[in-house]
């Protein structure tokens, strides 16, 4: 009987201690109070705003400001000692082509970008072969006929120089080729956002996004060489047009901005909040 006693107490305790432990924990979390400014990617500005929504309700003294005009926006912003964090669509600490590396910055990894060629839906086209969107975006094909598609002049929308999605999307969907740079069909835009305006009111017309940007009927999603723009044929590796998203910072992450890193990387956002927007989880991708 008194061992039973013992026991439940033991128990009793051990539930008051963890009790205990999660009330500290929330009251530590609490606590964390300062600004953190954002600037770069406009491809991850959606995942940038819903975690500092959530970050900031669970530490109501943090202060987010977000925005976005390209990637390479971001690593500048943090070289400059304007912004805390640089979202961008590569790994800013190593040189690429057409971008130097930006010295003593840290690459964080927060998320898996799916990258899609997208088209206006009067196009008639949803499959294109890496030779046919090469010939597209080099203003080599000018009409949709040519493909498989409506008797319809092609209009070509590509991200401005600095751009992150632009930078993958020429690597991975083009193989490298050049992009055409004018003409009376070519048109520029700045951000994401823009870009899916503009591929959804132009008739005729091509781009590129992230997944998390491709929504309604106006603007259809391009298969490339048979295979789906989709997180899993991006897991399973059979598309390849995605990158690491990384959060620049100067040195390593430390104080408020390393807590709201480490809150984008947690279980708990990755496999949540994350994947409903159309990211994909950093562990889905481990040895690729």
């Amino acid at each position: 009987m008194k061992s039973k006693w013992v026991r439940n107490l033991g128990l009793a305790v051990m539930a008051i201690s963890l009790s205990f432990g999660s009330i500290s924990a929330a009251s530590a979390s609490s606590k964390l109070s300062g600004k953190i400014v954002i600037n770069g990617s406009s491809a991850l500005l959606p995942l940038t705003l819903q975690a500092a929504n959530e970050f900031k309700k669970q530490n109501p003294k943090v202060k987010i400001s977000a925005s976005a005009a390209g990637s390479v926006t971001g690593p500048q912003a943090v070289r400059k000692g304007i912004a805390d964090i640089g979202a961008c669509d590569w790994d800013a600490s190593t040189d690429v082509p057409g971008f130097s590396k930006f010295t003593g910055q840290v690459a964080n990894k927060v998320a898996v970008i799916p990258f899609s060629a997208v088209a206006n839906s009067s196009s008639g086209v949803t499959d294109l072969s890496t030779s046919q969107l090469q010939g597209i975006f080099s203003g080599k094909i000018t009409n949709w006929k040519e493909v498989g598609g409506k008797d319809q002049d092609i209009v070509v929308v590509n991200r401005a120089f600095g751009s992150g999605t632009r930078v993958n999307f020429q690597l991975k969907a083009l193989a490298g080729t050049d992009f055409m740079t004018k003409g009376s069909n070519y048109k520029e835009v700045k951000s994401s956002g823009d870009m899916k305006t503009a591929v959804e009111t132009t008739p005729g017309a091509i781009g590129y996004i992230d997944l998390v940007y491709v929504s309604g009927s106006k603007m259809k999603p391009i298969s490339i060489n048979h295979v789906e723009p989709t997180a899993a044929n991006v897991i399973n590796g059979t598309y390849k047009v995605w990158s690491y998203g990384y959060y620049m910072t100067k040195g390593q992450p430390t104080g408020v901005v390393k807590a709201f890193i480490d809150y984008i990387q947690s279980a708990k956002f990755q496999e949540g909040s994350l994947k409903k927007l159309k990211f994909i989880p950093l562990s889905a991708m481990k040895g690729k």
